[in-house]
């Protein structure tokens, strides 16, 4: 089977949006490919060779601690190296060329460049995961066989920085696994982390002008993070604890009960790559409202598959909310035609555009 070895410095429990992909493309395509993933340790409990999904060989490198991550650009190429020469993974040659493929453009970036140094003869793709970093980004970007990006936002990012032949695939989502409840009236959510870029301040700014306007509905905060403290004290400061919920972190499947019961998903969020939870959102049959930044409009057709906002905006977010809770017809609608986009985005389809990617050089 021809060779693939990704690059992920992070992966479960670490894992986000971009482990999730790292994780789910391996396992999509692991009976067409021999794929290995490389990534790093980061505790000191997590075996340094593993089976995930009891398939798909998992290499961790560096000492078990945090700061692994910053160990893994340098230690990566080497473990690539050893990956194609061992036996599990064949013997490199030339008319069979081996792939290293890098999610995110920061740690595994940097890996994937130094790879170039240590396995020049292997064909490198780099997947674009976020728009919240810069260092080195120019070169890491510039350096790989081929780009991908998981939305246009990034695609844009990469013709800046010289590069005009990225392809945009999006991160994914398990569709079987939502699953569908009856919604609770009023309800309205958020899932992430609670962190300043999510703007979930701006969210509990606006919810408290919905309080103010008398409407009847209640908040669902799911997540953890460093801000948390101070949005809960936010809440008490503005008079809606009693209407809001911190649940805290939940896990998969505990998560996804909290899309299906809520009418409303409202992400406020300064900064986003894609958002998979609006598409997760979508999927659980919930109305979504979104920020126009990064690559949130690539999910949210203003009015069509959900309502668009200005980030910071507590008033705009706050009379879209209430034309949704008030407007139960437009509500529906724009549920039916979310839950209707988020079926091109399950991980099988996605997956398949990857391995078209990985045939183009094979």
């Amino acid at each position: 089977m021809k060779k693939v070895v990704i690059l992920s410095a992070f992966l479960s429990p670490l894992r986000s949006g971009a482990e999730a992909c790292a994780e789910e493309v391996a396992l999509e395509l692991s009976d067409k490919y021999d794929i290995t993933i490389v990534t790093a340790r980061m505790h000191r409990d997590l075996p340094r060779e593993d089976l995930l999904g009891g398939k798909v060989p998992v290499v961790r490198i560096g000492l078990g601690f945090g700061f692994d991550k910053w160990l893994f650009p340098f230690l990566a190429p080497f473990s690539v190296r050893a990956c194609v020469g061992a036996p599990r993974c064949g013997a490199q040659d030339n008319d069979d060329p081996a792939i290293i493929h890098a999610i995110l453009e920061t740690f595994a970036g940097l890996a994937l460049h130094l790879c170039k140094l240590i396995v020049p003869k292997l064909k490198r793709i780099l997947t674009m995961q976020t728009t919240n970093r810069s260092f080195l980004k120019g070169m890491v970007v510039r350096s790989p066989d081929k780009v991908t990006a998981i939305s246009e936002a990034l695609v844009k990012i990469a013709e800046e920085l010289g590069r005009n032949d990225v392809i945009k695939i999006s991160n994914g989502l398990h569709l079987g696994q939502i699953p569908v409840t009856e919604k609770e009236r009023g309800r309205i959510v958020f899932v992430g982390r609670l962190e300043k870029m999510k703007g979930i301040d701006t969210l509990l700014t606006a919810f408290a002008k919905l309080k103010m306007y008398n409407v009847q509905c209640t908040i669902r905060v799911v997540g953890d993070g460093s801000e948390r403290s101070r949005l809960e004290q936010l809440a008490i400061d503005l008079g809606i604890v009693e209407h809001v919920t911190f649940t805290g972190f939940l896990p998969v499947p505990d998560v996804y009960k909290e899309f299906a019961k809520a009418e409303i998903f409202c992400g406020l969020s300064r900064s986003e790559a894609l958002g998979n939870v609006f598409l997760e959102a979508q999927a659980a049959g919930c109305a979504v409202i979104g920020t126009t930044v990064g690559g949130i409009p690539d999910i949210i057709k203003d009015g069509e598959t959900g309502l668009l906002v200005s980030s910071d905006d507590a008033d705009a977010a706050a009379d879209a909310l209430k034309k949704l809770l008030e407007d139960t017809s437009l509500l529906q609608k724009l549920a039916e035609e979310g839950k209707k986009n988020a079926q091109n985005y399950d991980w099988s389809k996605i997956a398949k555009e990857y391995e078209s990617v990985y045939e183009s050089f094979l």
